[in-house]
């Protein structure tokens, strides 16, 4: 559920719209091998500026090792001006908007990789189909840039008419594929190898912008500044240029525009050089027929006029590809811009009929079929590794433009935005993100388990969770039922002012409906959320004992912290360890769940008792448990003050006391970071490397052995992660991007918490997680995708 934020809700409104009027969505709810990176995926998602760059210079246009430098240079350059670069290329039949340093590097190699191909419109089907490698041209970066939403364009040259074409017909794919994407192409003009006179002609034939960026109206030659010929338009600033996209986007304008950019001065000397070795090599091509192998013939002439120049053009070539990089960063940046200052792409979605009480529980068989259970080749799914039962809600939040307009009994100007949220559901998108980012075997490990209505917003939560890439079996429709939702009314300085929360569908969900998704699954770890009921908990907890599933709590709220404790009650003298294996409570739900306890007399209870005797803990374990509350918080930041608050507000203590319940506890402190608090028993303890450790304040932590039962406690603290003080965006869901991060590795590696080095390690990409959403406007950040690296080394 989405929690009010001072800072927050900034640009959440931009994520359905994002979606809605790109065609990825449609193209990926068709199961297309499509990967976006992670960080395109945020940029994309958040509107912040992205430049789509080429590959086929990385694959056809430059040798080894220059190419790989050139392509790392120039997603440099596009960084430098604010922008996120997106080099697009297919690797292993799939497209990939924005690569991976090893995949910048796979592609520019062409003596490790020689079969990688040269992609236009007519080759990009074949080359998916047969699982090749391919670098893009311009026909088919814009292909993929508009597919994606991406609104500009930087590369070298664009293609254009062959010298010849009035009789040949060769007439590169690039020109009309600018007639059909709506992105802005910056480059250096069309290749000086091609007539530019007839290309000139055909782009104004087809309807195509060609505006010169530049102080005169001169149109570049790719070397030179000047062709010779002039465009109609002429711009000199990235704004206006912006504002050229962006009408056309007003209008529903289907076309492209073309930019064309001199080359530097400096290299403007020697255009004229360069120039005689391309009409050198045109006439060579010629000569030899080389002018009728197809798109053979560009990579051909452009290599052969580094040869004619010795190197000289391969200098130009780089110098105007980086320029127009700079250029197209820089346009990005002011689109962006303009697009962030308007919301008329703000949808809005209605809502059906509500039927059905709300104060009934839904068993079995009010429920309609889930989701779909196989994968994109049509193969049943695997079981899921990871089950998360808890709520999935359509989080809705209107902002006036001033707190003034409030209280007229009326409507009034402002904001709306929708996204989707429930603490269950951004627990399983930030475990899937991790997982999945490891590869097509873990895209299914994550299974989120939760009701959703037969109205418009269960198809929105279902539709956009499919659109994640998650799997939406789990999602179960309820015949009548209303979805969970959340519609905050914030104030205009976004403090909340009033909401409603409408969580009764997943509150009265029936156990048994959860218990069939476990014994079908039988997953390595399962987790809830507060919001099921005590009832729901009762049965998820006791079936996942029969099975010996481990079970993960997150206690939501305050209020629902206390939740699981009946289920606990029920499971406690059935069991010779803690009902539950992990519990990730914030401070005030720490104290609550401990409140809770003692008034359901669960304290006195015999077994606590004896776990309480079991764990030996004596003067010693409260010597070292002071000495560790006197370290500083934090080793960057002195104004947090000391660990003290672990025994002056009794933290260690509820913690400890409640280690009969939980084996695992892992307490959110907010700014003072993170602590943990663990019980190891029998094989555990004699098996884990914390047998062989003692108290080391430096590293943080306390360690006590029992003498008696041999039991072993550990106490951590973890200081938190530095956040830069003006890169917080929203508080939304870093609580649950941390707990989706610790679910992965837990699945990854079960024993995590059983060494020292695996437990830091556990922590480490949790926080991070945690940091990512909390620079993100949405609850759970994309860039969750990128962590891969950190969780390899589990």
């Amino acid at each position: 559920m989405l929690r009010a934020s001072s800072r927050g809700i900034c640009t959440n409104q931009r994520l359905i719209s994002l979606r809605k009027a790109s065609s990825l969505s449609v193209a990926r709810g068709r199961r297309a091998p499509i990967d976006v990176h992670p960080e395109v995926e945020d940029a994309l998602a958040t509107g912040k500026p992205v430049v789509a760059l080429e590959s086929t210079i990385i694959t056809h246009g430059m040798p080894y090792p220059t190419s790989l430098e050139m392509a790392q240079s120039v997603e440099r350059i596009v960084r430098s001006t604010g922008s996120i670069p997106a080099t697009i290329a297919i690797i292993a039949g799939r497209i990939k908007i924005g690569l991976h340093p090893a995949e910048l590097e796979r592609l520019a190699d062409q003596h490790s990789n020689p079969t990688a191909v040269k992609l236009s419109r007519r080759d990009i089907a074949a080359a998916i189909a047969l699982k090749k490698d391919g670098g893009t041209t311009c026909c088919s970066t814009l292909i993929f840039a508009a597919l994606a939403g991406i609104k500009v364009f930087a590369t070298g040259g664009l293609g254009g008419v062959h010298r010849g074409g009035e009789n040949t017909m060769d007439v590169s794919a690039d020109l009309h594929e600018l007639t059909r994407c709506p992105v802005g192409l910056v480059s250096a003009g069309v290749k000086s190898i091609l007539d530019i006179r007839r290309t000139l002609e055909y782009l104004e034939t087809l309807g195509v912008p060609v505006v010169s960026y530049a102080e005169t109206h001169d149109f570049p030659a790719f070397y030179s500044g000047r062709s010779g010929f002039e465009s109609p338009w002429r711009i000199n600033d990235p704004r206006t240029a912006a504002q050229i996209l962006h009408t056309h986007w007003q209008l529903g304008m289907s076309n492209g525009a073309l930019f064309a950019v001199p080359i530097p001065a400096e290299y403007e000397a020697v255009g004229s050089a360069l120039q005689e070795a391309v009409e050198q090599a045109v006439r060579e091509s010629e000569e030899q027929n080389i002018n009728n192998l197809g798109k053979a013939v560009t990579p051909w002439l452009l290599n052969r006029v580094g040869e004619l120049t010795q190197g000289k053009s391969l200098a130009s070539n780089i110098a105007l590809v980086e320029n127009t990089a700079l250029v197209g960063g820089q346009i990005a940046v002011e689109y962006a811009k303009i697009a962030g200052d308007r919301h008329d792409q703000d949808q809005c979605y209605p809502v059906t009929g509500i039927r059905g009480k709300p104060d009934e529980p839904h068993s079995a068989s009010d429920v309609a079929s889930s989701g779909t259970t196989v994968d994109f080749k049509g193969q049943p799914l695997p079981n899921a590794s990871l089950v998360v039962v808890g709520c999935a809600a359509v989080d809705i939040t209107s902002q006036p433009l001033t707190d003034s307009d409030l209280g007229h009994q009326s409507t009034f100007p402002g904001k709306v935005s929708m996204s989707l949220g429930g603490v269950g559901r951004n627990i399983a998108e930030a475990a899937h993100r991790v997982l999945s980012s490891h590869g097509d075997e873990s895209s299914a490990a994550t299974l989120l388990v939760s009701l959703i209505g037969d109205d418009s917003f269960g198809r929105l939560l279902s539709e956009e969770t499919r659109m994640l890439g998650m799997r939406t079996d789990g999602l179960i429709p309820v015949r009548g039922g209303r979805s969970s939702v959340c519609s905050l009314l914030l104030e205009g300085s976004g403090a909340l002012r009033a909401g409603v929360a409408d969580m009764d569908l997943v509150r009265n969900m029936d156990g048994h409906v959860a218990r069939e998704f476990i014994l079908a699954h039988k997953p390595k770890l399962l987790a809830v959320d507060g919001n099921l009921s005590p009832d729901t908990l009762k049965v998820v907890v006791s079936e996942c004992s029969q099975n010996g599933v481990d079970v993960f709590f997150e206690p939501t709220s305050v209020v629902k912290s206390a939740s699981i404790l009946p289920a606990i009650a029920g499971n406690f003298d059935q069991l010779a360890w803690s009902p539950i294996t992990f519990v990730s409570p914030n401070l005030l739900e720490l104290a609550h769940l401990y409140q809770q306890a003692q008034l359901l007399n669960l304290t006195s209870h015999d077994r606590w008792w004896q776990v309480l005797d079991s764990l030996g803990l004596g003067s010693k374990f409260r010597t070292d448990l002071d000495l560790l509350s006197r370290r500083e918080a934090s080793s960057h930041d002195t104004s947090r003050g000391n660990l003290a608050f672990l025994v002056e507000k009794g933290v260690a203590q509820m913690a400890i006391n409640l280690l009969p319940f939980f084996r695992h506890l892992v307490i959110k402190c907010g700014d003072l970071g993170v602590v943990v608090v663990m019980r190891f028993t029998g094989d555990d303890a004699a098996e884990s490397s914390w047998s062989r450790e003692s108290t080391n304040h430096h590293k943080r932590y306390v360690v006590s052995h029992s003498p008696t039962s041999g039991d072993i406690v550990v106490l951590q603290h973890f200081p938190a992660m530095q956040l830069p003080s003006d890169a917080l965006v929203n508080t939304t869901g870093a609580g649950d991007s941390l707990v989706g991060a610790l679910l992965a590795a837990l699945v990854q590696s079960p024993k995590a918490f059983h060494s020292t080095i695996s437990l830091q390690r556990t922590i480490d990409i949790a926080q991070h997680a945690a940091l990512l959403s909390l620079q993100s406007p949405l609850a759970v950040s994309p860039l969750l995708s990128s962590l891969h690296g950190e969780l390899s080394h589990q």
